[in-house]
């Protein structure tokens, strides 16, 4: 007897498809020209064709969430290509008195050394020429000259100054902090949260993914689609992302002379063909086809809505800076986050790039602060302003940290630092995060975590918890192996952050 998925295979081609449905074929065509009524074709244009329509689109699985969750939807800023946090959260001052000293041998250890550094003779000590205050109730140092708007903020913000990974280069170091682990093929951290949750929202994916315009000149990696990719998971929890110029998502709009009405009676009938399908062979991505399919169809009419940002108070868009009106800049997109959230979107991530420095730091970390500093800020005011940061969990960090000492030539104004997994700075505000504090430590030179270290799966731990998820009952079945977000090892929610 031939095995189910051998006949789905051998019905994938042209004649066994016309084999295997053309009897039904003049039935289904006399269906359609019979369903054209008028009360059919208003429900059809208002997207009430489908019998499913009144149904969750993203429901969540059974039982979720585990707990009372004190965060409903997730913001995650990446800043991709490796922050400095000696230049953003982690103040040394004194480090000026080591200007051009080589790094103590006790201090470095023995450290795996990047291939642009490790040839050096020299390490000397590259202090931040950049100012620091302490800022807000809480005295929270901030770089003033690069975060004049985000410093405002510190007592929302929870700042991690102990973070560390395994990775020492980007693409592995992007895929840990996304997934948990370097391999590739593991489920990102967004499509394990619309998995586990759905979300509210029946018009807009549950997870959406943007990837802004960087300045030119910046060294901007290379993103891969893994960083917002479902893995092991059904496809149909993959990030949707969202495109800054042009239509937001290709191919979306009908083509001329396709009204509404038409694209509902040719998707009411290519659904029932897969639902024939998946009956018949029960392959989860049938149903991951006939779900994308839907949602394409309610993307027509909401997608056009949600960037229209027309209808913004003149303050709002004030607050989030220059480039609110730019389609495709931080700013933009950091707005748009905030309306998908608003929208019912369970998880939205903007991924900045060219945070990768390893010369003329100072003016390029500079650039990319102009872009985002004001945006964040924004961000954060406007959810809160509406009632919203109480639920929203809003996370910033980058892939792993960078060297205290310089890469290539070194001036008091002018140095470049190379990767650094052994610390680095992450913040989080919102969503039952205690704002107004730091936690971890590192030693004189920002080198080596001295207190509360936090491992990259303790955060993804800490989101999940937030969001009503035992990190440690969250699990996949694939490949023989019950997969989790956080992995195998022991790994722990950074209870101390939590409000």
């Amino acid at each position: 007897m031939m095995h189910p998925l051998e006949k789905l295979q051998m019905q994938s081609n042209r004649r066994g498809f016309f084999g295997a449905t053309g009897v039904r074929l003049g039935g289904l065509a006399a269906s359609l020209l019979a369903s054209q009524s008028q009360l059919f074709s208003v429900a059809a244009a208002d997207g009430l064709g489908d019998k499913q329509a009144d149904a969750p689109v993203h429901p969540a699985l059974p039982g979720f969430p585990h707990f009372p969750p004190t965060a409903k939807s997730v913001i995650y800023l990446h800043m991709n290509g490796g922050p400095s946090q000696i230049d953003t959260w982690d103040y040394k001052p004194g480090l000026s008195e080591y200007f051009d000293k080589d790094l103590p041998p006790s201090v470095q250890g023995g450290q795996r050394l990047s291939t642009m550094t490790s040839g050096q003779t020299r390490f000397p000590v590259a202090p931040s020429k950049f100012k620091f205050e302490q800022k807000g109730k809480s005295g929270t140092w901030a770089n003033v000259d690069l975060f004049p708007y985000t410093s405002e903020v510190v007592d929302d913000i929870a700042v991690i100054k102990s973070v560390f990974t395994n990775a020492i280069n980007h693409d592995p170091a992007c895929t840990y902090v996304m997934t948990g682990s370097e391999v590739p093929g593991k489920a990102s951290i967004g499509a394990w949260l619309a998995y586990g949750l759905g979300s509210v929202s029946n018009d807009l994916p549950a997870f959406v993914v943007f990837t802004p315009k960087f300045p030119d000149d910046s060294n901007g990696q290379a993103l891969f689609s893994r960083m917002w990719g479902s893995g092991f998971l059904p496809t149909r929890f993959n990030g949707v992302a969202l495109r800054g110029s042009g239509d937001p998502v290709l191919y979306l709009p009908n083509p001329e002379g396709v009204s509404r009405m038409d694209r509902r009676l040719m998707l009411d009938s290519l659904q029932e063909l897969n639902r024939g399908t998946q009956t018949t062979f029960g392959d989860p991505e049938t149903a991951t086809r006939i779900a994308q399919y839907e949602m394409a169809f309610r993307m027509q009419s909401s997608v056009p809505e949600l960037t229209d940002i027309s209808n913004e108070t003149a303050e709002t868009l004030a607050m989030y800076g220059p480039n609110v009106k730019d389609p495709g800049s931080f700013a933009h997109s950091a707005l748009l986050a905030r309306k998908l959230i608003e929208r019912g979107v369970r998880v939205v991530q903007l991924l900045h790039r060219g945070w990768d420095q390893h010369g003329d730091l100072p003016r390029q970390i500079g650039n990319q602060c102009k872009q985002t500093d004001q945006p964040i800020a924004a961000l954060i005011k406007d959810l809160k302003q509406r009632g919203m940061l109480n639920d929203t969990l809003v996370v910033w960090g980058g892939e792993f940290g960078r060297t205290v000492y310089s890469q290539g030539g070194l001036t008091r104004d002018n140095y470049g630092r190379d990767h650094h997994p052994r610390n680095f700075c992450m913040w989080m505000a919102g969503g039952g995060i205690r704002g107004g504090m730091t936690y971890g430590a590192t030693d004189d030179f920002s080198y080596n975590i001295v207190e509360n270290p936090v491992n990259i799966n303790d955060v993804n731990a800490t989101i999940l918890h937030c969001m009503g998820i035992d990190h440690e009952r969250f699990a996949f079945k694939s490949q023989g192996l019950d997969q989790r977000l956080t992995g195998v090892e022991k790994q722990r929610v950074i209870t101390e952050l939590l409000a």
